[in-house]
């Protein structure tokens, strides 16, 4: 199985066959496409029938010639029902094999009695006239059928990103060397080095020297977090400012980004109280026309002595029984909901989740990646013994110049904005501590507390009341040492997303 492959087994499972295809109930499968186009057709064909419609004709006062009136209903009608209303006839029949009716066994009852109904008056055995109210429901149902796919298609949308976060190929130790395989070729136990700025391909563990992992994908914190030898690595997450090597212990679909993968497929695929409480409303629907039809039958049959008026009134309330609101409405309203929330990065593991929500008094966020964007960026410089700011912000975007990490990317953007960067050379990578390089002579490194514990060096104390304030609002605090000395220090924070508020 190749990259490619591993992504369409993942991110595309469950997607319908090329034709139409339809289960019981409303678990539907099928492209939106082609739901978009046969509601088009069918509301084309539609339009014709309803004009030339008898009872149509009657309602607003206008007249069409005869012959037309006699020819176009029912030939259109009948291409409607068995092009538009092809998809409800199988979903109703699935219904019946499963004995459990529900809303498209009550629309292909519908249809099938007025389709019934309207050819009988067609060929003059009653006086019914249903054409136009078959094709109008074929067609809102069908407008249903199509936004509903959409809102599942985007939904899935969600499955396809997830797939995109794991590379094509990796590079496996062996022997004889490095060598690049498809991920589908990983085995468990393999080591796999991944280069700095790499995605890792599998789930494993670190086998050698630490290393600093960008997670924000999968956790949304935007800080690289340090595995030291014997801990986890996630597949989808990126090696930042080292390379990694690591030992297979998952893949395919044993791996985390798969397990995601599938809560959110199982998400799409359940159904919630309101579309249950929906489908057995339609089964009961279902029971109580189809007894009031027979009990109206009997009636207008014995006590009328009518025949003709029994067949009518039967029709009539068969017809008249499809929950055309209902049968839109709910479907179509759960598949929305879940697609606009996976659409704004909420992956909802079950839907009775949203109905639920109403019920909800207090929301606890982490705020990395979600209430944020999970971009730092410099929101103060302190520099100490007379350092100028902008020396401060020149000697750490120096350093920081050849690293991928993404504090490095923001003191770097931050150095440019601010005027010319000088050259750094030497640069070493100390993982989990900072970064060091010589600029202009002078050994200069840039990182956090542990970086300052391993010199052997102090923040003097002015900086250190400046850096209190900070630290305690969540901020990264970088200190800037120069040949072993303390001058200043960063402030880097992840920005607010604008419509947290």
């Amino acid at each position: 199985m190749t990259g490619g492959e591993h992504r369409h087994r993942h991110g595309q499972r469950g997607s319908a066959r090329d034709d139409d295809e339809t289960h019981a109930g409303h678990d539907h499968a099928g492209h939106a496409d082609i739901f978009r186009k046969r509601f088009w057709l069918t509301l084309v064909l539609a339009l014709p029938v309803i004009v030339f419609s008898e009872t149509v004709q009657g309602w607003f006062g206008y007249s069409m010639p005869e012959a037309l009136t006699d020819v176009v209903p029912p030939v259109l009608g009948t291409v409607i029902f068995v092009y538009g209303g092809r998809v409800f006839l199988e979903g109703g029949w699935s219904e019946i094999r499963a004995r459990q009716p529900g809303m498209m066994l009550l629309i292909s009852m519908a249809i099938v009695v007025a389709f019934v109904a309207s050819w009988a008056t067609s060929l003059g055995f009653f006086d019914l006239e249903f054409w136009w109210e078959l094709a109008a429901l074929i067609v809102v149902m069908l407008l249903g059928h199509w936004q509903e796919m959409k809102a599942i298609g985007q939904a899935r949308s969600a499955l396809d990103t997830l797939a995109a976060l794991l590379p094509d190929t990796a590079e496996r130790e062996t022997g004889a060397g490095i060598e690049k395989v498809p991920i589908a070729e990983l085995r468990l136990g393999d080591v796999v080095l991944v280069r700095p700025g790499g995605r890792v391909p599998a789930d494993g563990e670190v086998v050698e020297a630490p290393a600093e992992l960008d997670e924000s994908t999968l956790t949304g914190e935007s800080r690289s977090v340090v595995r030291n030898p014997g801990e986890r690595v996630t597949g989808g997450t990126v090696a930042v400012a080292s390379s990694l090597r690591f030992r297979v212990d998952a893949v395919g679909d044993d791996t985390a980004l798969a397990g995601i993968q599938r809560l959110v497929e199982e998400a799409q695929a359940s159904g919630s109280r309101t579309q249950a409480l929906a489908d057995r409303a339609a089964g009961l629907l279902f029971v109580v026309a189809a007894s009031v039809g027979v009990l109206t039958f009997l009636a207008w049959w014995i006590g009328a002595d009518d025949p003709t008026q029994a067949v009518v009134r039967t029709v009539t309330v068969l017809v008249v029984a499809c929950p055309h609101a209902l049968g839109l409405a709910i479907p179509l309203v759960i598949a929305l909901s879940t697609a606009l929330a996976a659409q704004q990065g909420i992956l909802v593991r079950d839907r009775l989740a949203l109905e639920r929500m109403r019920q909800v008094d207090v929301v606890m966020f982490d705020k990395t990646g979600t209430l944020t964007t999970g971009d730092h960026r410099v929101v103060d410089v302190a520099a100490v013994d007379g350092d100028d700011v902008a020396r401060i912000v020149a000697l750490a975007g120096a350093v920081e110049s050849d690293s991928e990490h993404p504090l490095a990317r923001a003191i770097l953007a931050h150095a440019e904005r601010s005027g010319p960067v000088p050259r750094g050379y030497g640069f070493r990578p100390m993982i989990g501590r900072g970064v060091e390089a010589t600029v202009d002579g002078h050994r200069v490194a840039v990182g956090g507390p542990a970086l300052l514990r391993e010199a052997g060096v102090e923040m003097p104390a002015p900086l250190r009341e400046w850096a209190e304030p900070w630290t305690a609002r969540g901020a990264a605090v970088l200190s800037v040492v120069l040949d072993g000395r303390v001058v200043g220090a960063i402030a880097l924070e992840d920005r607010v997303r604008e419509e947290s508020r």
